[in-house]
């Protein structure tokens, strides 16, 4: 006897359906300024300044698979074989966003090194104004993007994508200062290696919670043994086993367990129970649970 519901999912209290209006307003703004900054960077000799334009089109690239992501993963399906829907999609690009960061900082590198000892003029002035006008394009994004990084993975990474250029802006200010200061245009290599460590740093954490969801580990912090305790306190529940729980994407998360009971007990009332558990104390809406009676051998655990 199993508890559960239907294979077809209402994107209505989907998260990155919610905050969707974000991402659109950031990929325009990020967009513009983009071709901006390019432009200024060829025109000024900056590094600091195209490699902070590179990561611009990392975002750029990020934000516009992010909406695409959340319109894969609301999308009705057609086909009847997708009976978790399409929701891994955000994850995917969350993904994308780790790669694009990682490739950006493998370029500045590159380019850093090749420029080691020439130490080419630098036009401070372009930096200074293209580098306080990303970073009022950064903040703005910045705000809208952080109501939905905390709901959505899709939405943190395109979030800690914009940070990480919140970061170039302020490198590039720094690096232009700098430059004016001292008159050694090599700050313009050491701010674009600093934004480099930054943008690789942040890529890798975020790597780290894509590799988790797509691994189906276990959702942070849900431990199994836990949830198993929990289940074993629901009246007339006498084991449990076959336990998996795991995230399907962002606030999604997908719990499957079976449930030896009590002779006499009653199946509806412990699937009630146990469902309620689940949701109120670790916040997994969907629960798919077995009612096993004690020593029924209709059960075969599988060897994996």
């Amino acid at each position: 006897m199993g508890s559960g519901h239907g294979h077809s999912h209402a994107p209505s209290g989907h998260a990155g359906a919610q905050h969707r209006w974000r991402l659109r307003v950031a990929f325009v703004l990020v967009g513009a300024f983009f071709v901006v900054e390019l432009v200024a960077g060829l025109l000024a000799g900056s590094l600091a300044l195209l490699s902070d334009a590179g990561h611009m089109a990392a975002d750029v690239v990020a934000l516009g698979a992010a909406l695409v992501a959340t319109r894969i993963a609301t999308r009705p399906d057609s086909t009847g074989r997708r009976t978790f829907g399409s929701y891994r999609a955000e994850v995917f690009a969350s993904g994308l966003a780790v790669l694009l960061m990682l490739g950006v900082s493998v370029y500045i590198v590159v380019e850093a090194v090749g420029r080691a000892g020439s130490g080419p003029e630098v036009a401070t002035g372009v930096m200074l104004v293209v580098g306080g006008l990303g970073l009022v394009v950064n903040l703005v994004s910045l705000l809208l993007l952080r109501g939905g990084a905390a709901d959505s993975l899709n939405v943190r990474g395109a979030y800690l994508e914009v940070v990480a250029d919140t970061v170039g802006s302020v490198g590039v200010l720094a690096a232009a200062g700098l430059i004016a200061a001292t008159g050694n245009p090599l700050w313009d290599t050491v701010v674009a290696l600093a934004i480099a460590v930054f943008v690789a740093v942040r890529a890798v954490l975020l790597g780290r919670e894509v590799v988790a969801v797509l691994g189906q580990h276990a959702p942070a912090g849900i431990h199994p043994d836990t949830t198993e305790a929990a289940l074993r306190e629901v009246s007339d529940v006498v084991d449990v086993h076959d336990l998996h729980l795991w995230t399907l994407t962002s606030g999604m998360h997908v719990a499957t367990a079976h449930l030896v009971c009590a002779d006499g007990a009653d199946p509806g009332r412990v699937l009630e129970e146990a469902g309620a558990r689940l949701r109120e104390e670790f916040g997994i809406d969907h629960a798919t649970l077995q009612v096993e009676p004690r020593g029924t051998r209709s059960c075969v655990e599988t060897s994996w």
